[in-house]
């Protein structure tokens, strides 16, 4: 069986949400360069595997797809054995907290973190746009608050959905992991529940080695 091929740059935020549920799940997979830093994303090509010109996309023989979370259920689903469920649809009340978490990330944790991550790193190196502070300040504000939650949940399960790793967990990574090479990577500290499991994430084999090609310096 040809492993399926992710289109992209293990840089991107979006791309190492699908390739680290890849390697969680020992899917065999290629990842075809996309470089957006060119403008590879907006080639024909490219465009007809993902129509919105963005990263990454899949291809598993006919089957083509976009939107990263979409992909990585896709993998999670496809790859499911009794040693990794991540998505927990065997039992429909853990799936249902998996699905809760993973809404929690896309629509509080990811619009409160990632504006820090846009202002310290993207938009300086690849724009060369200065850091607005403004933005920085009322966003870390936000995040205290969702964190403030995330710590009362940590307090009495191991992890987001409960006492076992899932998807709601995993779709953490790649914004934390660059906002943890802004200068505010200390605000963790305060929240120690939340602290001792992001550390614990980063200590998985899978996120180890995608990290490793996630430079904070693009």
């Amino acid at each position: 069986m040809s492993p399926v091929k992710v289109f992209g740059r293990a840089i991107s935020t979006n791309v190492s949400r699908v390739l680290v549920c890849l390697e969680e799940v020992g899917a065999d997979y290629e990842l075809v360069t996309v470089d957006f830093l060119a403008g590879e994303q907006n080639s024909p090509e490219h465009v007809e595997r993902n129509p919105f010109g963005k990263i990454p996309a899949l291809r598993d023989g006919d089957l083509v797809l976009f939107e990263s979370r979409a992909i990585a259920k896709y993998i999670l689903r496809k790859y499911k054995s009794s040693e990794v469920d991540l998505l927990r649809e065997s039992d429909i009340g853990e799936a249902a907290l998996v699905d809760v978490w993973t809404e929690v990330e896309a629509h509080q944790y990811y619009p409160a973190l990632s504006p820090v991550v846009f202002e310290c790193i993207i938009y300086p190196i690849m724009r060369g746009v200065p850091t607005n502070q403004q933005v920085v300040d009322e966003s870390l504000e936000k995040l205290k608050k969702v964190l403030k939650t995330y710590e009362a949940r940590l307090s009495k399960s191991r992890y987001l959905a409960g006492d076992f790793l899932s998807f709601a967990d995993l779709n953490h990574f790649p914004f934390t992991y660059y906002f943890m090479a802004t200068p505010y990577a200390s605000l963790f500290d305060a929240y120690p529940h939340v602290k001792a499991w992001w550390e614990g994430l980063m200590s998985r084999p899978s996120i180890k080695k995608i990290s490793a090609n996630m430079p904070t310096m693009f």
